[in-house]
Protein backbone atom coordinates (compact mmCIF):
# COMPACT_ATOMS: atom_id res chain seq x y z
CA UNK A 1 0.00 0.00 0.00
CA UNK A 2 1.24 3.35 -1.13
CA UNK A 3 1.68 6.51 1.15
CA UNK A 4 -1.05 8.81 -0.02
CA UNK A 5 -3.82 4.95 -0.10
CA UNK A 6 -2.87 4.48 3.57
CA UNK A 7 -3.01 8.31 4.57
CA UNK A 8 -6.46 8.20 2.99
CA UNK A 9 -7.15 5.18 4.31
CA UNK A 10 -6.30 6.63 8.08
CA UNK A 11 -8.38 10.26 7.06
CA UNK A 12 -11.41 7.88 6.40
CA UNK A 13 -11.35 5.70 9.78
CA UNK A 14 -10.79 9.00 12.22
CA UNK A 15 -13.61 10.56 10.14
CA UNK A 16 -15.74 7.46 10.75
CA UNK A 17 -14.24 7.30 14.84
CA UNK A 18 -15.70 10.71 14.86
CA UNK A 19 -19.33 9.98 13.61
CA UNK A 20 -19.79 6.70 15.36
CA UNK A 21 -18.51 8.99 18.73
CA UNK A 22 -20.86 11.30 17.54
CA UNK A 23 -23.70 9.43 17.23
CA UNK A 24 -23.67 7.93 20.39
CA UNK A 25 -23.46 11.04 22.30
CA UNK A 26 -26.17 12.64 20.51
CA UNK A 27 -28.47 9.54 21.06
CA UNK A 28 -27.46 9.40 24.91
CA UNK A 29 -27.81 13.31 25.89
CA UNK A 30 -29.32 14.77 22.61
CA UNK A 31 -28.12 17.70 20.94
CA UNK A 32 -27.69 20.76 22.40
CA UNK A 33 -25.17 19.34 25.76
CA UNK A 34 -23.04 17.62 23.06
CA UNK A 35 -20.08 20.02 21.99
CA UNK A 36 -16.87 19.11 19.48
CA UNK A 37 -14.69 18.78 22.46
CA UNK A 38 -16.81 15.69 24.16
CA UNK A 39 -17.10 14.19 20.58
CA UNK A 40 -13.18 14.43 20.50
CA UNK A 41 -12.65 13.30 23.55
CA UNK A 42 -15.13 10.00 22.76
CA UNK A 43 -13.21 9.34 19.40
CA UNK A 44 -10.17 9.38 21.06
CA UNK A 45 -8.90 12.54 18.75
CA UNK A 46 -8.12 16.36 19.21
CA UNK A 47 -10.30 19.19 18.86
CA UNK A 48 -8.24 20.33 15.99
CA UNK A 49 -8.58 16.53 13.87
CA UNK A 50 -12.18 16.98 14.15
CA UNK A 51 -12.00 20.92 12.80
CA UNK A 52 -9.90 18.85 10.15
CA UNK A 53 -13.31 16.96 8.77
CA UNK A 54 -15.75 18.86 9.80
CA UNK A 55 -16.76 22.66 10.37
CA UNK A 56 -18.93 22.01 13.44
CA UNK A 57 -20.96 20.08 15.55
CA UNK A 58 -24.05 21.08 13.38
CA UNK A 59 -21.99 19.77 10.33
CA UNK A 60 -21.13 16.18 12.09
CA UNK A 61 -25.09 15.91 13.02
CA UNK A 62 -26.55 16.97 9.19
CA UNK A 63 -23.79 14.37 8.38
CA UNK A 64 -25.38 11.49 10.54
CA UNK A 65 -28.83 12.35 9.86
CA UNK A 66 -28.61 12.64 5.59
CA UNK A 67 -25.99 9.98 5.27
CA UNK A 68 -28.55 7.41 7.13
CA UNK A 69 -31.73 9.11 5.36
CA UNK A 70 -30.33 8.42 1.82
CA UNK A 71 -29.64 4.84 2.94
CA UNK A 72 -32.76 4.28 3.29
CA UNK A 73 -33.70 5.90 0.19
CA UNK A 74 -31.92 3.48 -1.51
CA UNK A 75 -33.36 0.35 -0.08
CA UNK A 76 -36.83 1.43 -1.06
CA UNK A 77 -35.67 3.24 -3.96
CA UNK A 78 -37.22 0.59 -6.87
CA UNK A 79 -40.60 -0.02 -4.51
CA UNK A 80 -42.73 2.11 -6.58
CA UNK A 81 -41.73 0.42 -9.45
CA UNK A 82 -42.65 -2.95 -7.94
CA UNK A 83 -45.54 -4.69 -10.66
CA UNK A 84 -47.60 -5.01 -6.83
CA UNK A 85 -51.11 -3.39 -5.57
CA UNK A 86 -50.22 0.19 -3.79
CA UNK A 87 -51.79 -1.55 -0.66
CA UNK A 88 -48.84 -4.13 -0.98
CA UNK A 89 -46.64 -1.22 -1.89
CA UNK A 90 -47.62 0.84 1.50
CA UNK A 91 -46.97 -2.66 3.66
CA UNK A 92 -43.76 -3.26 2.13
CA UNK A 93 -42.34 0.50 2.92
CA UNK A 94 -43.36 0.33 6.02
CA UNK A 95 -41.97 -3.06 6.76
CA UNK A 96 -38.90 -1.57 5.30
CA UNK A 97 -38.99 1.53 7.25
CA UNK A 98 -39.10 0.14 10.41
CA UNK A 99 -36.91 -2.88 9.75
CA UNK A 100 -34.07 -0.22 8.92
CA UNK A 101 -34.89 1.47 12.18
CA UNK A 102 -34.89 -1.63 14.35
CA UNK A 103 -32.14 -2.22 13.02
CA UNK A 104 -30.37 1.74 14.09
CA UNK A 105 -32.29 2.68 17.54
CA UNK A 106 -29.48 5.61 17.64
CA UNK A 107 -30.70 6.71 14.31
CA UNK A 108 -33.94 7.14 15.18
CA UNK A 109 -33.65 8.73 18.16
CA UNK A 110 -31.35 11.25 16.64
CA UNK A 111 -34.29 11.91 14.09
CA UNK A 112 -37.17 12.10 16.60
CA UNK A 113 -34.71 13.98 18.44
CA UNK A 114 -34.37 16.65 15.70
CA UNK A 115 -38.03 16.61 14.20
CA UNK A 116 -39.42 17.21 17.90
CA UNK A 117 -36.97 19.93 18.80
CA UNK A 118 -36.66 21.60 15.33
CA UNK A 119 -37.29 25.25 16.55
CA UNK A 120 -34.77 24.98 19.28
CA UNK A 121 -32.18 23.25 17.65
CA UNK A 122 -30.63 26.63 16.07
CA UNK A 123 -29.15 24.71 13.23
CA UNK A 124 -28.25 27.08 10.26
CA UNK A 125 -31.33 27.60 7.64
CA UNK A 126 -29.51 25.61 5.02
CA UNK A 127 -28.63 22.34 7.25
CA UNK A 128 -32.67 22.72 8.02
CA UNK A 129 -34.08 22.99 4.57
CA UNK A 130 -31.31 20.10 3.57
CA UNK A 131 -32.69 17.75 6.78
CA UNK A 132 -36.72 18.57 6.05
CA UNK A 133 -35.86 18.13 2.41
CA UNK A 134 -34.08 14.37 2.40
CA UNK A 135 -36.62 13.70 5.26
CA UNK A 136 -39.50 14.52 3.05
CA UNK A 137 -38.40 11.77 0.44
CA UNK A 138 -39.85 9.04 2.18
CA UNK A 139 -43.73 11.08 2.91
CA UNK A 140 -43.31 11.86 -0.86
CA UNK A 141 -42.58 8.22 -1.91
CA UNK A 142 -45.89 7.22 0.73
CA UNK A 143 -47.76 10.09 -1.26
CA UNK A 144 -46.80 8.66 -4.80
CA UNK A 145 -47.88 5.37 -3.76
CA UNK A 146 -51.67 6.29 -2.68
CA UNK A 147 -51.47 8.27 -5.93
CA UNK A 148 -51.06 5.52 -8.00
CA UNK A 149 -54.32 3.78 -5.95
CA UNK A 150 -56.22 6.04 -7.09
CA UNK A 151 -54.96 6.09 -10.88
CA UNK A 152 -56.07 2.32 -10.38
CA UNK A 153 -59.04 3.07 -8.79
CA UNK A 154 -57.58 0.73 -5.56
CA UNK A 155 -58.35 3.99 -3.77
CA UNK A 156 -61.08 6.43 -4.05
CA UNK A 157 -60.38 9.70 -6.00
CA UNK A 158 -61.69 11.90 -3.32
CA UNK A 159 -58.82 11.05 -0.61
CA UNK A 160 -56.69 13.98 0.99
CA UNK A 161 -53.01 12.33 0.02
CA UNK A 162 -51.65 15.10 1.77
CA UNK A 163 -53.97 13.78 5.04
CA UNK A 164 -53.71 10.14 3.95
CA UNK A 165 -49.85 10.22 4.10
CA UNK A 166 -49.20 12.44 7.12
CA UNK A 167 -51.30 9.33 8.86
CA UNK A 168 -49.27 6.51 7.52
CA UNK A 169 -46.24 8.39 8.21
CA UNK A 170 -47.26 9.13 11.95
CA UNK A 171 -48.55 5.90 12.51
CA UNK A 172 -45.30 4.35 11.33
CA UNK A 173 -43.21 6.62 14.11
CA UNK A 174 -45.78 6.21 16.46
CA UNK A 175 -45.39 2.75 16.89
CA UNK A 176 -41.66 2.51 16.40
CA UNK A 177 -41.46 5.20 19.18
CA UNK A 178 -43.68 3.29 21.31
CA UNK A 179 -42.14 -0.01 21.45
CA UNK A 180 -38.81 0.79 20.45
CA UNK A 181 -36.83 1.11 23.47
CA UNK A 182 -38.96 -0.84 25.67
CA UNK A 183 -39.93 -4.59 26.41
CA UNK A 184 -38.01 -7.52 26.13
CA UNK A 185 -35.82 -7.68 23.55
CA UNK A 186 -36.22 -10.88 22.02
CA UNK A 187 -40.02 -9.87 21.02
CA UNK A 188 -39.49 -6.33 19.97
CA UNK A 189 -38.72 -6.70 16.19
CA UNK A 190 -41.91 -9.00 16.01
CA UNK A 191 -43.81 -6.93 18.27
CA UNK A 192 -43.14 -3.79 16.23
CA UNK A 193 -43.53 -5.26 12.44
CA UNK A 194 -47.31 -6.76 13.67
CA UNK A 195 -48.45 -3.95 14.96
CA UNK A 196 -47.55 -2.10 11.72
CA UNK A 197 -48.93 -4.35 9.64
CA UNK A 198 -51.92 -4.37 11.95
CA UNK A 199 -52.16 -0.44 11.84
CA UNK A 200 -51.74 -0.32 8.33
CA UNK A 201 -54.30 -3.34 7.16
CA UNK A 202 -56.87 -1.05 9.31
CA UNK A 203 -56.29 2.18 8.03
CA UNK A 204 -56.26 0.01 3.89
CA UNK A 205 -59.27 -1.66 4.98
CA UNK A 206 -61.11 1.30 5.89
CA UNK A 207 -60.29 3.87 2.37
CA UNK A 208 -60.38 0.88 -0.14
CA UNK A 209 -62.84 1.66 -2.86
CA UNK A 210 -65.85 -0.74 -2.05
CA UNK A 211 -66.23 -3.80 -4.80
Amino acid sequence: MGFEERRKREKESRKNAILKSARGLFFNKGFKPVTVESIARKAELSKGSVYLHFKSKEEIYTHILLGDIDKFHKIIAGLVEREISASDKLMALAGAYAGFFINDRELFRIMMNYMLNINHMNLPEEVDRQIVSATNKTVNIIEEIFRMGIETGEFPPYIDLRQKRNAIWGLLNGVISLHLFTGSEDKREERILASIRTGVNTFLRGMRTPS
